[in-house]
């Protein structure tokens, strides 16, 4: 019985991460707990497409401020499976509004860890609906010991490192873009 409580524990850290590991690492940089979620972002070698998207859009200054938020921030070929030019197209100066909606559709006001999604899910029949700050829909579920998301479109995302935690909120790393309606 203790060994198999002892698997199950190390099979939820290894798959969420330790809520009290310090300094993960993310995009081959150590992410520090005292610094806000741009700071360690803009050191991550895999989020650099995501950094010039919130400076773009202008969220920057946001996402620097008390919070605090949940970030589900895509890496750099999370965009890349976006169709071609989608993400030059959403850079322009012109499309600004429609890269704040996408962007704030992977924020989510309030800091969850991966337990207290994984939480919401139990409580929620195997899902959890998180309202996001661009006032859409992510629905978040379990895939064995995987916590995934749902967009709006039917798209999926899987967190592939959870509990990134910030001064100003927490950072799960996904796989893919979420877009909303």
């Amino acid at each position: 019985m203790k060994k198999q409580l002892l698997t199950i524990t190390t099979t939820l850290l290894l798959t969420f991460g330790a809520a009290t590991a310090k300094n993960p690492m993310v995009g081959g940089q150590k992410m520090y707990e005292a610094k806000n979620i741009v700071e360690n972002a803009m050191k991550s070698a895999d989020h650099t497409t995501l950094v010039a998207a919130v400076k773009a859009a202008g969220l920057v200054e946001t996402l620097q401020s008390a919070g605090p938020f949940t970030v589900f921030a895509p890496v750099n070929s999370a965009f890349a499976k976006l169709p071609s030019g989608t993400v030059d197209t959403l850079l322009k100066p012109e499309n600004k509004s429609t890269l704040v909606k996408v962007l704030t559709y992977h924020v989510v006001a309030g800091k969850m860890d991966a337990m207290a999604i994984k939480k919401a899910i139990k409580m929620g029949s195997g899902k959890a609906e998180l309202k996001t700050v661009a006032g859409g829909t992510l629905t978040a579920t379990m895939s064995g010991e995987k916590l995934m998301l749902t967009d709006e479109k039917g798209g999926m995302s899987t967190v592939t490192i959870a509990n990134v935690m910030q001064s100003n909120g927490v950072i799960h790393v996904i796989d893919s873009v979420v877009l909303p309606n």
